[in-house]
C-alpha cells in the first residue's frame, strides 16, 4: 500500500492553504478533491470579503483566526500580487435601537483585537458615502475584498512547488483507522484505490460531517452535523455600481443566520446585494436564484441604500454555507479538532468552516500546523 504523511480532503481555500503551509515541513502531502478543479463550492460562492473580525464571540476560533488571517491575507496579497482592495466597511444603523447596538458591536470587536474601528455620525456617514442613509455607523478601515480564485491559485502553485500532490476528480469514499494511521479509500472515474496516511485532515466543507462519520465518529452526538444555509445574491445594474465606495452592511439581527443583506463591491467595481440566509433541507446543491426574491432584497436594501430601485436588481449567484447551528440557534464556533480523545489521533476535523473561513484560511493552516507538532 502506498504511504503518505498527510492527506488533506478538500481543495477549497482552506484545504489549499493547509497544503501550502504543511508542505513546508518536509512531509509528503496529498490533497484529494472530488471536483475537477479547486474551490467549486463555498470557496467560490461568497462575497470575497476580507473580514476584520468584528462580529464573532470573543475567545472563539472564528474571532482569533479572522483577526490573524486579516493581516496574513493582506501580507500575502502584497508579497505575491494577489488582487485585493482595502475598501473599508460601514455598518449602518437606521434607528435608535440599532444605534445602541453599534456600541455593543464595537465593544465585542475590541475584545477580539480589532483596533481600527470607530463609530461615526450621520454627517460623517454622508461625507464618506453621500448615497447611504443612516443615523450612525461603525467604520472599519481594515475590511476589504479579494480575488478568491487568485488566492486559491496561489496556494495551489505554492503547495505544488513545495512537493504537494493535488489530485482532482478523486472522491474519498472511506477512511479506516489502522495501525499507526489510516487507510484512505478513493473513487476516481469509476476506479477505486486506497493508500496509507499517517495524518488525515478533513477539510471537506459541505461534506465534512459525512467524512467524519466515515471513521466512526457519531456526528450528531458530537454536534458535528451540518445544516445547509443558502445565500442568494442580486446584482445592481443601471450604472449604479459607482454609487458607493465602501462595503455597506446593516446592523445584524440577533441570532440571525447571516449578517443581513449587504452591499459589496468586487474587484471589477460591480455592486451586489446579498447574501440572504435560508436553511435548506436538501443536500442537493441547487444554486438557482428565485427572481421573485428581488422584492425582499429591495425592501431590505432601500433602508440604507435609497438609490436602489427594484428594477435595478438582477439575479446574480448563490452559495451554500456549512453551518453547525440550526435556524434560530446561537452562533457556533469552527470545529478544528484532533480527534485523539475519540481514539483517532492524527485525524483532524475542520467542520463548520463558513464565514470568516476565507479570511481565516492562512491562520487556520498555521493553527492546524501547531496541532500536528
Amino acid at each position: 500500500m502506498d504511504k503518505v504523511d498527510i492527506t488533506i480532503i478538500g481543495a477549497g481555500v482552506v484545504g489549499l492553504s493547509l497544503a501550502a503551509t504543511l508542505s513546508d515541513d518536509r512531509k509528503s502531502v496529498f490533497v484529494l478533491e472530488k471536483h475537477s478543479a479547486f474551490g467549486q463550492e463555498t470557496s467560490s460562492r461568497n462575497s470575497e470579503v476580507i473580514h476584520a473580525g468584528i462580529y464573532y464571540p470573543p475567545g472563539s476560533l472564528k474571532a482569533k483566526l479572522c483577526v490573524e488571517g486579516n493581516q496574513l491575507l493582506y501580507d500575502l496579497c502584497q508579497q505575491y500580487n494577489i488582487p485585493c482592495q482595502k475598501l473599508g466597511k460601514l455598518i449602518v444603523a437606521t434607528n435608535q435601537t440599532e444605534v445602541i447596538c453599534l456600541e455593543a458591536i464595537l465593544a465585542k470587536a475590541k475584545k477580539n483585537g480589532v483596533r481600527d474601528l470607530k463609530i461615526i455620525s450621520a454627517a460623517e456617514v454622508k461625507k464618506l458615502e453621500p448615497n447611504v442613509a443612516g443615523l450612525a455607523a461603525i467604520y472599519s478601515t481594515s475590511t476589504g475584498i479579494i480575488d478568491s480564485h487568485a488566492l486559491m491559485k496561489h496556494f495551489e502553485i505554492e503547495a505544488k512547488a513545495k512537493g504537494a500532490e493535488i489530485s482532482y476528480s478523486c472522491e474519498v469514499v472511506g477512511v479506516q483507522k489502522i495501525a499507526f494511521g489510516y487507510e484512505v479509500m478513493v473513487g476516481n472515474n469509476g476506479d477505486e484505490f486506497s493508500f496509507f496516511s499517517e495524518v488525515v485532515i478533513n477539510s471537506a466543507g459541505l461534506e465534512s460531517d459525512t467524512l467524519a462519520s466515515y471513521v466512526g465518529l457519531e456526528v450528531e452526538k458530537l454536534g458535528y452535523d451540518l445544516k445547509y444555509c443558502k445565500g442568494d445574491y442580486f446584482s445592481v445594474g443601471h450604472g449604479k455600481s459607482k454609487s458607493i465606495k465602501h462595503l455597506v452592511y446593516p446592523v445584524p439581527e440577533v441570532k440571525g443566520a447571516g449578517l443581513g443583506v449587504h452591499a459589496t463591491l468586487n474587484l471589477q467595481g460591480e455592486l451586489r446585494l446579498g447574501p440572504d440566509a435560508t436553511y435548506i433541507n436538501s443536500r442537493d446543491l441547487n444554486y438557482d436564484v428565485d427572481p421573485n426574491k428581488a422584492t425582499a432584497f429591495y425592501e431590505s436594501a432601500k433602508k440604507i441604500l435609497p438609490f436602489v430601485e427594484l428594477e435595478d436588481l438582477r439575479v446574480d449567484t448563490s452559495g451554500i454555507r456549512p453551518k453547525l447551528q440550526g435556524q434560530g440557534e446561537g452562533v457556533r464556533d469552527f470545529v478544528i479538532q484532533d480527534e485523539k480523545e475519540q481514539g483517532l489521533p492524527g485525524f483532524i476535523n475542520l467542520i463548520g468552516i463558513e464565514s470568516p473561513g476565507l479570511t481565516a484560511s492562512p491562520a487556520i493552516a498555521e493553527y492546524v500546523r501547531n496541532l500536528l507538532l
